[in-house]
């Protein structure tokens, strides 16, 4: 086994579950791009119904761009359950910031994004344009969502007082 696989399995050994890409990937990446799937979806219903053409693109855009998040967070998990992680980014905003050093502030950017599309497909009144199915993933995902990030920090937190 090479050096750099060798750190790989220590880091990941010594890392916590709710701290590994595939946890972050599943639980967080994986939601998050069901949110911007179902948010294109509205929009695409919502061209229709109040007669914006332009929502098609906007609704198109979305779901092209979640399903790039899509694959590399299915990927990173990929990557990670193997051993290789870090190879890849969780998603296409956060690789564009690996390439300018700022993969991180870019994440934040996503995340950010993504809590907004929240907020809008809710206060646009836009959620009742998802039928049974799709509000049982949007329902799905905004439980794993919070509850996963609930024990990613409550985690973090008894790591910095265990220190």
């Amino acid at each position: 086994m090479g050096e750099s696989s060798e750190k790989v399995s220590r880091t990941n050994a010594n890392s916590s579950f709710f701290t590994r890409p595939v946890f972050l990937s599943l639980t967080i990446g994986v939601p998050f791009c069901l949110f911007k799937i179902l948010f294109g979806i509205q929009f695409i219903r919502a061209a229709e119904i109040h007669s914006q053409p332009y929502f098609i693109y906007a609704g198109w855009v979305l779901m092209i761009w979640a399903g790039a998040d899509l694959l590399m967070n299915l990927t990173r998990a990929g990557f990670d359950i193997i051993g290789s992680a870090g190879k890849i980014e969780f998603c296409t905003l956060a690789q564009i910031g690996r390439y300018l050093n700022a993969s991180t502030l870019f994440l934040a950017i996503d995340t950010l994004i993504t809590f907004s599309i929240i907020c809008l497909a809710l206060w646009s009144g836009w959620i009742v344009y998802l039928n049974k199915n799709e509000a049982i993933l949007w329902y799905s995902a905004t439980t794993l969502n919070l509850i996963s990030l609930s024990l990613v920090s409550l985690w973090t937190e008894i790591k910095r007082k265990l220190e």
